[in-house]
Parts: C-alpha cells; sequence; structure tokens
C-alpha cells in the first residue's frame, strides 16, 4: 500500500505523544514492504520547504509552515491534505486539527480511504484560545463526516465519539517507546537526585498536564530526603513554563531538567521512586505507559484514561485537580513501598501484554485494508445499536 501520513510535526520525535507513535508504528509498516510518505512541518523539521528525509523507511516531507502558535499546524495540514489527495492508498489525519482538511482527499481522490485517529481532545486543552478551538471542534465533525474510518487510543474516547456523534471507532490503544539502555546515574546526581528517592513527571510543560498542581503538592508535602524532577519542554507554552520556573525557584528540591533523550531519559526516568501525572485531559498517556512498562510506581489523577490503565491496583488515583488529595496519596505512596512495588509489577505485566506496537501496526494495517464504505454515522434514533 502508498500510505500519506498528515498531522506530525517531524520525524525522528522530539516530543508528544503522537511523534513518538508514529516513529514506532510507520517504520514497521516500511519494513513490512509498504510506502510511507509522512508531510510534516518545516518549522519543526528545521529543513527548507519540500526538502525530502528519511526515518527508518519513512520518507518524511516538509512542507511550509510558519513558526505562529496554531498557524503552522493549520497550514501544514492544508498543504498535507492536498499533496495526500493523489497517488495514495491510504491518507492517515492524525488528531482532530489536521482533519479539517480530510474533505481534500475525500472530494479529490474517492478511491482514496481517510483514516483519522483521535489521540485526544485537543480542543479542551487550555493554550488554545477562542479560534483556535472552533478550528479543532471543526475538524473533529469534519472527521465524523469525511473520515471512512475513526481510530481512538482509549475507551473514553470512543465512548465520546458514540455519545456525541453516534460515530462507531475502532478502539487501538498506543504502546510505549522502548528507552536506551542506560548505566550509572551520573547524569542524575549532576542535578542532586539519588535513585528512588524523587518523584518524576515527565511530559509537555503544558496546563492541562497540571505539573503547576505537583509542585505545589511537593512542596506541601516536603518529603524527607526526597527530591523532585521534571522532565519537559514547552509546547506553544513559554508563559505557563516561566510561571512553572517561578514556582520553583528557590527551591532546591526540585529540579526542571528541560526536555532529556536518550540515556539521560533513560536514567532519570529508572532512577526515580514514584512516577506522577496529574493531567485533567490525556488521550492514551504514553509517559504513564512508559514509567509503567519500566516498572516504575505510578500516581495519576483520576480521569478515565489514568483509571483505564491503573485499575485492578496497578497504581495509585488522586482526586483531579485536588492538591489535598495528591498530597495524600504521594505520602502515602513515599511511606509504603512494598505495597508500591507490587503496583508496580502488575502495572508492568498489564503493559507488556497490552501494549505492543507490532500488535497496534498489525491492526492498524487490517483498517486500512478494509473495503471503503461509507462512513457509519448514525442520523436517526432508529439506527441506534450499540456497538
Amino acid at each position: 500500500m502508498k500510505i500519506a501520513v498528515v498531522g506530525v510535526k517531524q520525524l525522528p520525535p522530539r516530543q508528544g505523544g503522537i511523534e513518538q507513535a508514529c516513529a514506532e508504528m510507520y517504520p514497521r509498516m516500511a519494513q513490512q514492504g509498504h510506502s510511507v510518505d509522512l508531510f510534516a512541518r518545516s518549522s519543526s523539521t528545521q529543513l527548507k520547504w519540500f526538502q525530502k528525509s528519511h526515518f527508518h523507511g519513512v520518507k518524511v516531507v516538509s512542507l511550509p509552515s510558519f513558526e505562529k502558535r496554531g498557524i503552522d499546524a493549520l497550514t501544514t495540514a492544508a498543504f498535507g491534505a492536498t499533496a495526500a489527495s493523489n497517488r495514495y492508498d491510504i491518507v492517515h489525519f492524525h488528531a482532530v486539527g489536521p482533519a479539517l482538511f480530510s474533505c481534500i482527499p475525500r472530494v479529490v481522490s474517492p478511491d482514496t480511504k481517510i483514516v483519522v485517529t483521535c489521540h485526544g481532545l485537543d480542543w479542551q486543552r487550555a493554550k488554545w484560545g477562542r479560534f483556535a478551538r472552533i478550528w479543532l471542534q471543526s475538524g473533529e465533525r469534519m472527521a465524523v463526516r469525511c473520515a471512512h474510518e475513526i481510530i481512538v487510543v482509549s475507551e473514553a474516547l470512543r465512548d465520546y465519539f458514540w455519545q456525541a456523534h453516534r460515530r462507531q471507532t475502532h478502539y487501538i490503544p498506543n504502546a510505549p517507546a522502548a528507552y536506551q539502555a542506560s548505566a550509572g546515574f551520573d547524569f542524575g546526581k549532576t542535578h542532586g537526585l539519588i535513585p528512588q528517592k524523587y518523584v518524576v513527571f515527565l511530559g509537555r510543560l503544558v496546563p492541562e498536564k497540571c505539573p503547576d498542581l505537583l509542585i505545589q503538592a511537593f512542596q506541601r508535602l516536603r518529603p524527607q530526603g526526597w527530591k523532585m524532577a521534571l522532565i519537559g519542554g514547552t509546547s506553544d507554552t513559554s508563559g505557563y513554563t516561566q510561571s512553572l520556573k517561578a514556582l520553583a525557584a528557590g527551591d532546591p528540591n526540585i529540579v526542571l531538567t528541560g526536555q532529556l533523550h536518550g540515556t539521560q531519559l533513560a536514567e532519570i526516568m529508572r532512577g526515580a521512586g514514584l512516577f506522577v501525572l496529574p493531567s485533567y485531559l490525556e488521550g492514551m498517556p504514553l509517559a504513564m505507559l512508559e514509567a509503567m512498562i519500566e516498572g516504575i510506581p505510578v500516581l495519576a489523577s483520576d480521569i478515565d484514561p489514568h483509571q483505564q490503565l491503573l485499575d485492578h491496583h496497578r497504581g495509585l488515583l488522586f482526586e483531579t485537580g485536588s492538591i489535598d488529595d495528591c498530597v495524600r496519596q504521594m505520602d502515602w505512596a513515599i511511606h509504603h513501598p512494598a505495597a508500591l512495588k507490587d503496583m508496580a509489577n502488575r502495572a508492568q505485566k498489564h503493559a507488556q501484554l497490552h501494549h505492543s506496537w507490532d500488535h497496534i501496526t498489525t491492526e492498524t494495517l487490517k483498517i486500512y485494508s478494509r473495503p471503503i464504505s461509507v462512513p457509519n454515522v448514525v442520523t436517526s434514533p432508529e439506527q441506534v445499536v450499540q456497538p
């Protein structure tokens, strides 16, 4: 098959779950003999317009974009949808924003199958203004109308599309990226960290992931002998990142490492005594899955995607948005290492069994291979049959 991918910033990935997912899935497809062209943003690849590069068998085409929040995503998605309108068997849009332009290949090339993956309800993210939210919600509606198949990465998203649009979707959860081998703890020592004696946060520094709540909870608890490391970079949220730095300023027990990769990321993650993700909005949190696959104990807010992963005593949950409950659960975790280890072992086995990139690639290719049919959208009460 000839596959076009639209809505991705760049490969190789730097940060973000969508890029990590594409970096795992599409090289596997290329190894199986499929042709994959991924249309990326020149503002992210730092290459000239229309310049091509390659990533493990995937052709990456840098399309025109502009380094202005939201505008670069909008323009690149439009260019990508147009470029993908000819010569492809599959056009796969990642995220609901780029899916606004799924109508272009649908109209221009009726024999091309349109697939959209919803990684999360992006219009709910705090960083976006009114115009961006309208664009993202319009993209969601366009995906429902134009995509032959919609993939979602969590059961909560599957329920959402059914309740909001009466649209059946395919649930294919993401899987964690594999960390590089690491030896020693030299990089951690440079930040004053002691193995198993620090809390770690990994993710984009954006309001919906609530690292500010975690900082405040940790400062209120002040566990003796423990520190906290926040790993992540800004994502069109430089003002918010500055507020985090101000919140942690002068606190020797809080370390903001910035964005990490390779052995440095592996070292800091593997040395953590507790991984905490306080988000109020997630699709399928890859950072949490990475922690689970490494056997790192997890504490997270009780939103639906987190409950799905941590059910059956695979981790701890606290009330979303509650600093007080985060403090209580973090304190319990720090003082019950044996119970926490049992949870981490169960979580690791669950992640290994249910979140495999080989399986995800196979399931996605099955969807690509399905005959093209009219999107399954319910238009009257008589058509409602709960999936």
